[in-house]
């Protein structure tokens, strides 16, 4: 199978629960942030229809929840980092749900009668630790490239609005949906442990104690101890190695960049033929270089993590030679 086709192809992988879809995919949970957010009354939680796709990753992406409700099709996120691409992503797996939507249905795509289609609505929940509005849309057209008319509307649109769900924040919303306030605040809990210098084990053992005093989501907590415990383990191990992973994207790209970009910048410099040619073509050079170098870096970390090339990816920051095998492998 070729590079190309291996990327086109879906891969079947097994992840772990967040804690937030642990929490949501309970339909009673879930349907009391749905009332939440869109300010509706609803009590039966056995109108849910779960959408998710199960163990499928499409360009690196895990679904969390989505559902469909009466004439709605709703995808969840839960985000612990600030990514623009969330439109992207959302259009990709929204997709995929309306695939299955109309295979369910048995619509005829080809015939004369319009089928009729849930609305789509997507929304991200972020907990990171950088600062976020309370309320942020995201589209799916900021990201595309200027055409020479700009009043022509793209054929496609993707909406994701972003909502910030660390404790303190969106004060509405959690009052009208305890569950997300719980998950929230407890969530609060073990980050404050870790400020403190908690080790991550006890910062989960002891924001675990401390909320089930409070009953904060207690049952769940009592319930789920151990899975709690591993899935916390995992997003905060999870969230540390990807940092490390876009510092050191980072610095490798910044050293290729500095290479390229001093190359073309001379180069540059030389086809003006004057001194202050030159050092502009070097200055925009180096830093063009720079941006590119980066982003071609880190687009390889995101690959060798979705193919659980762990020892690629440590070996990359020193090894230069396996670097550009792996950019050639990836068509990068």
């Amino acid at each position: 199978m070729s590079q190309q086709e291996n990327q086109n192809k879906p891969v079947n992988k097994k992840y772990k629960d967040t804690l937030f879809r642990m929490i949501f995919r309970e339909k009673e949970n879930l349907l009391e942030l749905y009332n939440a957010l869109n300010h509706t009354d609803y009590t039966d939680p056995e109108k849910i229809e779960i959408t998710t796709l199960e163990d499928v990753i499409y360009v690196g992406m895990k679904n969390d929840v989505s559902f469909l409700l009466f004439c709605t099709m709703n995808l969840y996120e839960h985000q612990s980092t600030p990514n623009p691409n969330m439109p992207l992503r959302g259009f990709i797996y929204l997709a995929r749900i309306y695939q299955n939507y109309i295979k369910q249905t048995d619509a005829n795509i080809y015939g004369k009668t319009l089928i009729p289609l849930p609305v789509p609505k997507y929304v991200v929940f972020y907990n990171g630790n950088q600062a976020e509005a309370d309320y942020q849309e995201l589209c799916l057209s900021d990201a595309f490239l200027p055409t020479e008319s700009s009043e022509e509307k793209p054929a496609v649109e993707c909406r994701a609005v972003m909502l910030n769900i660390n404790l303190g924040h969106n004060k509405e919303l959690m009052e009208k949906c305890r569950a997300l306030w719980e998950y929230a605040y407890f969530v609060n809990e073990v980050k404050e442990n870790l400020k403190n210098g908690a080790p991550i084990e006890s910062a989960v053992a002891e924001a675990r104690k401390a909320c089930i005093d409070k009953d904060i989501l207690k049952e769940f907590l009592e319930k789920n101890s151990s899975e709690v415990e591993d899935v916390i383990l995992e997003e905060f191990d999870r969230e540390w190695y990807e940092k490390k992973v876009r510092e050191e994207s980072q610095r490798i790209g910044l050293e290729e960049g500095r290479k390229q970009g001093l190359k073309e910048g001379l180069k540059e410099g030389r086809k003006e033929g004057i001194k202050e040619g030159r050092k502009e073509g070097r200055k925009e050079g180096i830093q063009e270089g720079i941006k590119e170098g980066e982003q071609r870096v880190l687009q390889l970390c995101q690959k060798l993590l979705e193919d659980g090339r762990n020892e690629e990816l440590i070996r990359i920051a020193e090894d230069e030679k396996l670097r550009e095998e792996l950019y050639r492998e990836y068509g990068l």
